[in-house]
């Protein structure tokens, strides 16, 4: 597992990618990549093209970023997902609170 951070040349956008296995061993660097980035000033982009698997406490942490990023009034999009990792998050509900892309 490794997450990895990039922003946009503007500062308007940061883009986490996760590889591997987004588990409770991510918390942490999860926690990390996007704390300090500017909370509800900042488009997030959650980038999982090479995200293997997810569990509850992924999605718990997708959670603790939409609070960090305003809550209701957060940009986070998800990108990028497998069938796999689509299918838990359209299985959670997740589709209402974030916007899930191909």
């Amino acid at each position: 597992m490794s997450i990895t951070t990039s922003r946009s040349a503007d500062g308007s956008e940061l883009v986490i990618s996760i590889k591997g296995r987004f588990d409770f061993s991510s918390h942490q660097a999860f926690r990390d990549a996007y704390e300090g980035a500017g909370g509800a000033d900042v488009n997030y982009k959650i980038d999982m093209s090479e995200t293997t698997y997810l569990d509850s406490s992924a999605l718990g942490m997708l959670l603790l970023l939409r609070d960090y990023a305003g809550g209701d009034k957060a940009h986070i999009q998800i990108v990028n997902c497998n069938s796999d990792v689509r299918k838990i998050l359209t299985i959670s509900n997740f589709e209402q609170l974030f916007k899930i892309v191909a």
